[in-house]
This record gives structure tokens, C-alpha cells and sequence, in this order.
């Protein structure tokens, strides 16, 4: 290995240094919130009235699609299956483990404590999605160390700019579309601007796929697909909101998935299924009715919405990754622009619609919790009429529909710009020489960095060319070899 990618001294460094960090943030600023303190419960505790009973599945689940399904879906290189998977392994729980802090500062910090919950965990994995959508981009050209200072800064931004959002332009964004999606695909476009390479644009011989990288990566986007409902539903307001949520998700995801398939042999020249498209084209429903996943959009709006951004998402991958590489800088390895930014603008408009569709006549008093910020101020007569009808209601700002959907325009501008700047200042750090950057030669090989098993040697042979002389004494060998087990 090459001594300046050497991660004997770098990562243990950098991890020792964090989790010191962490242990004294950890000890000085976190506690129980009032669902996990012993002093506040007892054995006759109602469950249902405990939120790990209400959140703890919708965090199992986003768990799955964090470590299984991005782990898999990311090992689609021939040559870097192990980074694929480990590095989105150890870049996951660091991340989930400082956003646990950083979300808590700004968000769950009271009486001098940082409250932890369960809640705060759904909350972290939904940062660390960030990170791991915006780790596509730069996908097989960056090393661990890298990635966890990635990582690092990433959640930092994201949390600063997420309670921007929610506290100052206050929007509804259940399924993440603006604050996830949008955010992880720009601050990734941004990180791989800053680390261009030319040299990649003519290509790399180890940028290969396989067989089974394939085969793995598909399972990947099937753990993603089967738990996308989850994921759009885990923060929306619990009950009839919640449940269209499911619905309009899994609408969405089966009319981008068959639509996938038809785009994909009908715009191949040999009318054949591109895997490519399978892993990655088939996922652009979920993202795309993110923004109005709890309203009542209807479903064949769901439907719709699945078609349209999967179409979008198929022709970004064909036309526009290959323009942006060569003519703006963005090497966007996995193609985050295609099914996160260009679905989630999709999904954004589409949000922006439905609040301006939504009447009293449509949504009844409900209207006001699920745009929230929608209800009467304090004060005024209307509110309390309204409390009769749904007890619990909370004053809101009293905004009309054309307001609140100029705030979610403010938000998508100043969400992108947001991540975007920060993903260029992080791309600066990154390029730091002690960073151990795999250098070109290096890049999409696992055995830059990992102990590799003894039959990954026969997989390297397969990058060397085979003369015509070897050829004939391997056949010669399997001739001897097929007659020894006839003997036999």
C-alpha cells in the first residue's frame, strides 16, 4: 500500500479523537427524555402512552434501509464490494452517533440536556440517509477517512439548516423531499465538484460491474423499495396522514417500477433490461411524492407522480450524468442528481400544488393539523371553534394557502443553496493531502484498503488480458481435469 493512503495511523487518529469528543458531549449534555427515565414510569404504564411502542418500528425499519439496503445497493462495482458496504457500514454509525448530538441541540435541548429518546434515534438515521445518499456521488474515489470527515461536517450543516427551516420558514415536508433528499443530492454534487478528476471522465478499467455486484445490488434496492413506505411515513402526523402516506408511497414506487422496466428495453438497442436501471430508476417514486405523501392528493396522483419521476430519473441517468461529467465538473458517480435532485424539484412542485389545492371542503378541520401552520393564531375566535372540533389543536400562524406555498419555495432555494455551499467548503477539507485520497490508479479497488481473501486473486486475473497461448494450456488443463473424474 501506498504510504500516503496508509490508514494505520489516520483512522485510528481520527476515530480516537471523536470519541473522546463524543464521551465528554455525551456525559455532559445527554440524559432520558420522560419515556426511557425509570422515575417517571412504572410496570402499570400504559404501553401506548410510551412512544418507543409508536416509534420503534418505523426505526426498525429505517435501520434495514440504512445498513442492509444502502450497504448492498452501493457495492455494485466488480472491484469494491467490500468498500461499498463496510464503508457505508462505518460511515452510518458515526454519523447516526454525532447527529444524535447535533439534531439534539437544536432540537430535543432543554433544562441544560440534550432528551434522548427513540424518537431522536429515527431522527439521527434520517441525517445519517443524508449522508449516505450524498456518499454516492463520490462513490469509490475517497477514502474512510474522507467519508467520516464527510460525514462529519455534512450532519453538522444539515442540522443547522434543518432547524433553520423548520423554526424560521416552517414547512411540510413529511416524506423529507426538500430537507433530505434535495439537501443530500446538492451537498454531494457539490463535495465531487471540488474533487474532480479528469482522468475519470475517459473512464476507469476497475468502473466495471459483475455478475453477483449486480445480483447484490439489486437486493439492495429491494430492501429500500419494501421499506420506502417507513421511511415516507415515520414523520407524519400519526393516523389518517400516516396511513396515506403508506398508500401514496407504495402507489408511487409500483408505477416507477414498471415504468422502469418498459423505459429500459425500449431504449436499449437490443431491446434488453439494463440492471443499471433496475437498481437504481425503480426507487424514483418514493422520492418523487415525498413532499405531498400525507395529503390528499389522491391516488392516481400518486400513480402519476411515480411515472413522472421515474422518467425523469431514466433520462438524467442516460443524458445528463454523461453532460454534467464532461462539460460542468460533477462526477456523480451514482447518479444522485437523477434520483434525488431531479425527483425531489419533481416532488417539491408537486407539494407546492397540493397546498394550494387544499380546502376546508376537501381535508374538514384536519386541514389545520396536517398544515399546521395554517391554523388561526392564538387569539383568534376561529381557533377555538376549531378546538372543539379536534381537541389538542395548536395555534398556527394563520397563513393562507399562496403564503405557505411561497415559504416552501423560499425553502427549496434556500435548502439547495445551503447544501450546495456547504458541500463545497467540506470537498475543500477533504482534498487536504492527509486525507489519504486514493490516487487514479487506485480508485474503485478494494484492495487499497482492506486484507483481501485468497481467492480474490482469481478475480484479478480476469483484469489482465489472457494470451492465446494461456488459453490453450488452460484448456488443455480442464481436458486432463474432466478426464481424471470419468476415471474416477
Amino acid at each position: 500500500m501506498n504510504v500516503s493512503t496508509s490508514l494505520k495511523v489516520r483512522l485510528p487518529a481520527l476515530v480516537l479523537v471523536s470519541e473522546v469528543v463524543m464521551i465528554v458531549l455525551y456525559a455532559v449534555f445527554v440524559t432520558y427524555d420522560d419515556n426511557a427515565n425509570a422515575k417517571l414510569q412504572n410496570n402499570k404504564t400504559n404501553p401506548m402512552e410510551n412512544s418507543m411502542y409508536r416509534d420503534y418500528p418505523f426505526f426498525a425499519d429505517v435501520q434495514v434501509m440504512i445498513f442492509i439496503g444502502f450497504g448492498c445497493l452501493l457495492a455494485f462495482f466488480r472491484f469494491y464490494g467490500f468498500s461499498g458496504m463496510v464503508f457505508n457500514f462505518l460511515t452510518a454509525t458515526f454519523a447516526i452517533q454525532w447527529a444524535i448530538l447535533m439534531q439534539g441541540f437544536f432540537q430535543f435541548y432543554y433544562d441544560g440536556k440534550i432528551h434522548l429518546g427513540v424518537i431522536n434515534l429515527l431522527n439521527a438515521e434520517f441525517a445519517c440517509a443524508v449522508v449516505l445518499i450524498s456518499f454516492g456521488a463520490v462513490l469509490g474515489k475517497t477514502s474512510p477517512v474522507q467519508l467520516l470527515v464527510m460525514a462529519l461536517l455534512e450532519i453538522s450543516v444539515f442540522s443547522l439548516t434543518e432547524w433553520a427551516v423548520l423554526k424560521y420558514i416552517r414547512i411540510n415536508d413529511a416524506g423529507g423531499t426538500i430537507l433530505i433528499h434535495l439537501f443530500a443530492c446538492y451537498f454531494g454534487l457539490g463535495v465531487t465538484f471540488v474533487l474532480y478528476r479528469p482522468s475519470l471522465n475517459e473512464g476507469h478499467s476497475k468502473e466495471i460491474t459483475s455478475y453477483h455486484s449486480d445480483i447484490l445490488s439489486v437486493m439492495g434496492t429491494l430492501f429500500l423499495w419494501v421499506f420506502w413506505p417507513s421511511f415516507n411515513s415515520a414523520l407524519t402526523f400519526k393516523g389518517d396522514a400516516q396511513h396515506r402516506a403508506i398508500l401514496h408511497t407504495f402507489i408511487g414506487l409500483s408505477s416507477s417500477t414498471i415504468t422502469t422496466f418498459a423505459l429500459s428495453a425500449l431504449f436499449n438497442k437490443r431491446g434488453k433490461l439494463t440492471m443499471a436501471d433496475i437498481q437504481n430508476v425503480t426507487l424514483a417514486g418514493g422520492v418523487t411524492v415525498g413532499a405531498s405523501v400525507d395529503m390528499m392528493i389522491s391516488p392516481v396522483a400518486a400513480y402519476a407522480l411515480g411515472i413522472m419521476g421515474c422518467t425523469a430519473c431514466f433520462f438524467g441517468y442516460k443524458y445528463l450524468t454523461p453532460f454534467l461529467a464532461q462539460h460542468m465538473r460533477i462526477q456523480d458517480q451514482c447518479g444522485i442528481h437523477n434520483l434525488h435532485g431531479l425527483t425531489g424539484l419533481i416532488s417539491a412542485a408537486a407539494g407546492i400544488c397540493a397546498i394550494l389545492l387544499a380546502t376546508e371542503e376537501t381535508y374538514g378541520p384536519s386541514m389545520y393539523q396536517i398544515f399546521s401552520h395554517r391554523a388561526p393564531p392564538e387569539g383568534d375566535p376561529k381557533l377555538l371553534e376549531l378546538q372543539k372540533l379536534i381537541p389538542g389543536l395548536k395555534p398556527g400562524l394563520g397563513r393562507t394557502a399562496q403564503e405557505q406555498a411561497l415559504f416552501q419555495v423560499a425553502a427549496v432555494f434556500s435548502t439547495i443553496a445551503a447544501s450546495a455551499v456547504g458541500g463545497l467548503l467540506t470537498g475543500l477539507v477533504m482534498k487536504l493531502p492527509f486525507m489519504a485520497s486514493p490516487s487514479y490508479q487506485d480508485c474503485f479497488d478494494d484492495e487499497l484498503f482492506f486484507d483481501m481473501p485468497s481467492d480474490f486473486d482469481s478475480v484479478e486475473v480476469l483484469k489482465t488480458p489472457i494470451s492465446y497461448d494461456e488459453k490453450i494450456q488452460m484448456s488443455s488443463m480442464n481436458t486432463k481435469v474432466d478426464t481424471l473424474r470419468q476415471s474416477l
